[in-house]
């Protein structure tokens, strides 16, 4: 077993070596070549002043020059942050102060509003892609063209800090979660035991690289020798065609994507005969659209759940075995999990009862940089992980997510879980995608409103999916209004953002007084 991520691609060269690694934006790299690179740029942290245990911030989509770099930091010793490129200039400044980057590496887009940070804040270094780069930075092409192609790595302690990567911050500053090297091999190596991923996969996907989930799927490929088809943004009819041309065996996406591509108009003609299981995380997703998933893909489509403090992975399914669609399966090998009253986390809670849900196990992160108060809000001195979802152990000892415990909404004195009213309605014909969330009520303090994103060519009224909801769901529980929307508010990995359907609300436009 690698006790580092630093090891990982060398090992995988060494063993796969002429074998396409990499498909991306018409390039193709074999392993050989990604590893070379990525001692080119190793070599040259350590000739512009990068050590061990300083912090390098990559900031960009999912690009050749991103992948590289990220495997050249650790190679380095140093600790990677992987920024969302959805945060503001703004945002990008707090989280490389807060964690004391050295280094930034870019794209030019992104790269170029930070020009400030140098000289006025920890930063050393910038370092961006492409052509025409300002003179007060440091072009990533050259770094590249300088140097040597054989690098040899320091002696990299499993317990290390490999990565601090930053929350959303949804409720407040983003705090940065500090993963071990043990914690995201370990991650990476029980992902593909799970998912039997192998050299034979070739895996289309567009899930962001700085993200966890998007980050082990990589990881997990580069491991076994797959060959990754990495798309820098999602678009519906590219993927469908990956899919196809490069005869694909696993597609891993969040449920946004699918919805999308079940209602492309290119679904139907394309032949995904060659896929043998999609994986979809990020959030639940509901067990009608995924029946259609697999009626429309002709293969399983496996659930997992994981969360930035743990390093990619929580729990999933075993590819090739059973399975349910509205569960996300078992806790991954050598972790734990348990269901505790979200009243007091010591009272553990028997199967069949809802709780927050906890995890115990090497993925678990080494706390928040820099954030005690914040660690010791979620971390137990045992070493369980709080992850702040509402969960059950169903009859046959798979965990079924509720609902996040922030998202829940209060009516009245009664819980709406909004995953429970958006399983309903996307069970109906007419909707392509909803999210439900809370709008205010002087008389019961929040109500729930769902958000409809209809199919192509379909026109239901309020009343009719009203009617719908009435006879599935408790009377607490229907949605005191649906407003339909082109679209929905989405993080860069697809994730639905409930927080902010408040901005699509029209109070005057309420439905139902």
């Amino acid at each position: 077993m690698q006790h580092s991520i630093a090891q990982l691609l060398a090992t995988s060269a060494e063993k796969y070596q002429h074998k396409i690694a990499l498909i991306i934006d018409g390039q193709q790299l074999s392993y050989l070549k990604l590893d070379a690179l990525a001692n080119q740029m190793a070599n040259s942290l350590v000739k512009i002043g990068v050590s061990p245990g300083d912090r390098v911030t990559l900031y960009g989509a999912n690009a050749w020059e991103w992948v590289i770099s990220y495997y050249a930091v650790l190679k380095v010793g140093a600790v990677v942050n992987p920024i969302n490129v959805m945060l503001t200039p703004e945002e990008v400044a707090f989280v490389v102060e807060d964690c004391g980057a050295k280094v930034i590496i870019a794209s030019k887009e992104k790269g170029l509003p930070l020009m400030g940070l140098k000289g006025q804040s920890s930063i050393d270094k910038l370092i961006l892609y492409g052509t025409d780069i300002p003179a007060e930075a440091t072009a990533f092409d050259q770094l590249i063209k300088e140097a040597s192609e054989v690098f040899i790595s320091p002696i990299i302690d499993k317990e290390s800090l490999s990565t601090i990567c930053y929350t959303s911050g949804t409720t407040g500053k983003p705090k940065g979660a500090m993963l071990s090297h043990k914690a995201v091999t370990t991650n990476i190596l029980m992902t593909a035991l799970m998912h039997g991923r192998c050299e034979q996969d070739i895996l289309v996907t567009a899930l962001p690289c700085p993200h966890v989930y998007g980050n082990v799927v990589m990881s997990a490929c580069f491991q076994n020798g797959g060959t990754l088809v990495l798309h820098s943004v999602f678009d519906p009819e590219e993927i469908l065609e990956s899919i196809e041309k490069y005869q694909a065996t696993v597609f891993d996406g969040v449920p946004t994507m699918y919805m999308y591509m079940l209602v492309s108009p290119s679904l139907s003609q394309r032949n995904l005969s060659s896929l043998r299981f999609c994986s979809v995380g990020g959030q639940t997703m509901p067990p009608a659209k995924m029946a259609l998933v697999e009626d429309n893909f002709n293969c399983p489509l496996i659930e997992v759940w994981g969360m930035t403090e743990l390093a990619g992975l929580g729990t999933t399914f075993i590819w090739n075995g059973d399975y349910r669609h509205g569960s996300i399966g078992l806790p991954i090998p050598y972790t734990q999990a348990k269901i505790v009253s979200t009243e007091n986390s010591d009272t553990e809670l028997p199967s069949g009862e809802a709780g927050e849900l906890l995890i115990k196990g090497p993925t678990v992160m080494q706390g928040y940089f820099g954030n005690e108060v914040g660690t010791k809000e979620v971390l137990s001195k045992d070493g369980w992980l709080r992850t702040g979802d509402v969960a059950r152990f169903d009859e046959n000892g798979f965990i079924v997510i509720v609902d996040r415990i922030k998202d829940m909404i209060l009516t009245a004195g009664f819980n709406i879980y909004p995953a429970e009213l958006e399983h309903v309605l996307a069970s109906h014909p007419d909707v392509a995608m909803v999210a439900v969330g809370p709008i205010p009520d002087e008389m019961k303090g929040e109500l729930a409103k769902a958000y409809v994103v209809l199919k192509q060519d379909a026109s239901p009224s309020v009343a009719e999916l009203l009617s719908f909801c009435r006879e599935r769901l408790a009377a607490y529980k229907i949605p005191r209004d649906i407003q339909f929307i082109d679209d929905l508010p989405k993080t860069s990995t697809g994730k639905i953002m409930r927080r902010e359907l408040i901005n699509f609300h029209d109070a005057s436009k309420l439905t139902i007084k």
